[in-house]
């Protein structure tokens, strides 16, 4: 049976085959923590991933290639951190599964909710309150305060979140509010601006700069598309150069983080402030091509390895080859989002398929940027890779709402011609 499956040539057994194949070479590496539950969890974790691009595949008439990239990208992340950590690995593990139960949860509601597109206040209201959440009940780790603490244990990032709800409130303004506003012009365009430069300033205040970059990068890619008038594109450039200076002049931290960014070897940083990029670049050269291998680096020796800084990890014991690999598989991803943009008629869901790509792509090029030195650090995760459960569960909405966008959704309309490409 395995052999008819193998031979099919199908993407999902391929990937099968590589997943049970980073299994088997990972319990031959940690072969003294190994149980019958490890063991029941992980290729529970294959058949999941499995059986749901088989399911997938019939349910969805949209893109059957972009769960399958994510797919890949979850179980590099799992190996990477079940080796540096079996206990943080399988609690990654289980986020891993609730995020595939999350993405089927949205997929369905976004199939089912008609009218998505008239909510913009509500997806307003939803940003702004997660935002004050976090500033009057945030707690501060890693130098910004975007974490609300539950339990000792338990922490929750709303910032992830926030994200998907600026998406979606750019979506509604351009495809539907602004032509529900008896204003002019440009009056009118001032409104995103306004929302979203409130929002960024909320973020500033909690010294959260990555997310602070994700939500200017998401307008300011819609609003380059979608602005009629031209001349507030200009005042954007110009606000976020503008803040750009203040930021630095008034918050030390952005000063500190430009300054590892530019000195990374001066002696007195080195083993300090900087410690973290100058580990991330000697495991990256460590690493050369091929990589040491899996368990033959000392990927412990990169701060924060299983989070922020896990892209070396991965280059040193699996080698820049792979790290390649990883860029690889997210260009794809944020390709097959632009491409089911281009191909949805329906203007809000258009937008929000453009909004995903730019979420996906940014934060990729945020992360891997900053721990090869290529721009500042901003403390962002990677999609799908890094250990963090409300990363994963709002990588794993968004990834929803892009298999969603995918598909025709003439069904949902009545006056279907009223919502087609102008």
């Amino acid at each position: 049976m395995l052999t008819r499956v193998f031979k099919s040539r199908k993407p999902r057994n391929l990937l099968l085959l590589f997943e049970i194949l980073a299994l088997f070479l990972l319990f031959l590496l940690n072969n003294q923590h190994i149980d019958r539950y490890i063991v029941i969890l992980f290729f529970g974790l294959i058949s999941v991933i499995y059986i749901s691009n088989f399911i997938l595949g019939k349910i969805s008439s949209g893109d059957n290639y972009i769960f399958l990239i994510v797919s890949m990208l979850l179980t590099i992340g799992i190996v990477t951190i079940y080796r540096l950590n079996p206990d943080t690995g399988l609690r990654q593990l289980v986020w891993a599964l609730v995020g595939i139960l999350v993405f089927y949860i949205t997929y369905f509601a976004m199939r089912g909710i008609r009218k998505i597109e008239n909510w913009a206040p509500f997806y307003f209201v939803v940003a702004l309150l997660l935002c004050l959440v976090t500033l009057l009940f945030g707690v501060e780790r890693g130098g910004a305060r975007n974490w609300i603490q539950i339990t000792n244990d338990i922490l929750f990032q709303p910032t992830e979140f926030t994200k998907l709800a600026v998406v979606f409130l750019m979506a509604s303004y351009y495809a539907k509010y602004q032509y529900m506003i008896s204003r002019p012009i440009a009056y009118k365009a001032l409104l995103p601006l306004g929302a979203a430069y409130l929002l960024i300033g909320f973020l500033f205040i909690q010294k959260d700069l990555g997310t602070a970059a994700i939500f200017f990068c998401i307008f300011s890619g819609i609003q380059f598309i979608y602005e009629e008038d031209r001349k507030i594109i200009l005042l954007n450039i110009g606000l976020m150069l503008l803040g750009a200076l203040a930021g630095y002049f008034l918050f030390n931290h952005i000063r500190v983080r430009l300054d590892i960014w530019l000195n990374p070897w001066d002696p007195d940083k080195i083993y300090n402030s900087s410690a973290q990029i100058v580990q991330s670049l000697f495991a990256i050269a460590e690493g050369g091509f091929f990589g040491t291998g899996i368990g033959l680096g000392n990927p412990k020796l990169v701060p924060v390895g299983i989070s922020d800084f896990i892209f070396p990890v991965i280059c040193e014991e699996m080698g820049i080859f792979a790290g390649i690999g990883i860029i690889m598989l997210y260009l794809l991803l944020a390709y097959r989002a632009m491409k089911i943009a281009m191909a949805q008629p329906v203007l809000f869901y258009r937008i929000l398929a453009i909004g995903m790509a730019i979420l996906f792509a940014v934060q990729c090029f945020l992360n891997i940027g900053g721990v090869i030195k290529l721009i500042p650090m901003t403390g962002l995760t990677l999609p799908f890779v890094s250990y963090g459960g409300s990363s994963m569960l709002s990588s794993f909405i968004a990834l929803g709402v892009l298999q969603v966008t995918s598909e025709d959704l003439s069904y949902k309309y009545e006056g279907y011609d009223e919502f087609k490409r102008k």
